[in-house]
């Protein structure tokens, strides 16, 4: 139905109630995309030293992998209540328990990246003079690039669907909206606010994907079957010796 009739019907698609709620949609959405962005921001940089920490041996990978995958299995609703004594009903907690949730997939992702470099590689670099920390973010970490930044694909699309449970404290982005609505029936709400949940998560997906194809050129000029990691240059060869002069 058209117009306000279709709010009357109770119709799912009622273009008269984005008109009329523009403004608490767009402020709904605004808040949905700065919970997401500000929890995989922080995730990554958590899960960075986890992975390197992983990485020394597996009496610590061991621990570190069984920690991150444990607290993605804890309910939602139970994490939230585990940290609302510490954060209380704000939109810290929300933040912080999906940076949990993200470090399942970020760390894995991150200690892929870093021992799928070649270690010829590393060698080269240390052979030129380059200390542990120099290497790391010179070599190690831009070469992981793109297990990283695949991991940052998968955990921003999750965390945008998790952020509208944290409607149960008020924080919740478009599930502020989802939530009462479902409860109320009321059509046009609960399809509009779950458009707009997938819409964003296509757009960021489609967004880092665009980025990984930015920072990551040599992916694809790889993709031929060459490797794609160039090799360091050779040493120059030595000067030939001076023939001897004849007669001397």
């Amino acid at each position: 139905m058209a117009g306000a009739n279709c709010l009357v019907a109770n119709d799912w698609i009622c273009w008269d109630y984005v008109t009329s709620r523009s403004q608490e949609l767009t402020d709904a959405t605004l808040e949905h995309i700065w919970i997401t962005a500000v929890s995989v921001l922080i995730g990554i940089a958590v899960s960075v030293p986890l992975a390197l920490l992983a990485r020394r041996g597996r009496h610590w990978a061991a621990p570190v992998l069984a920690f991150t995958t444990l607290l993605y299995t804890v309910p939602s609703l139970a994490m939230f209540s585990l940290l609302l004594p510490v954060f209380g009903l704000s939109a810290a907690l929300v933040v912080t328990g999906l940076v949990l949730y993200s470090l399942t997939i970020l760390v894995r992702n991150v200690l892929a990246g870093l021992e799928a470099v070649p270690e010829d590689v590393r060698e080269a670099a240390r052979g030129m003079g380059y200390g542990p920390v120099r290497l790391l973010w010179q070599v190690e970490l831009p070469l992981a690039l793109p297990a990283l930044l695949a991991g940052v694909r998968i955990a921003t699309v999750s965390t945008v669907a998790l952020t509208t449970v944290g409607s149960i404290v008020g924080k919740g982005g478009l599930g502020n909206l989802i939530a009462p609505a479902v409860n109320s029936s009321f059509r046009a709400q609960v399809l509009t606010a779950s458009v707009l949940c997938v819409l964003l998560a296509l757009a960021a997906d489609l967004l880092l994907l665009g980025l990984q194809r930015l920072l990551t050129p040599w992916t694809r000029a790889g993709a031929g079957g060459r490797s794609a990691i160039p090799a360091p240059a050779p040493a120059p060869a030595p000067a030939p010796a001076p023939a001897p002069m004849k007669g001397a």
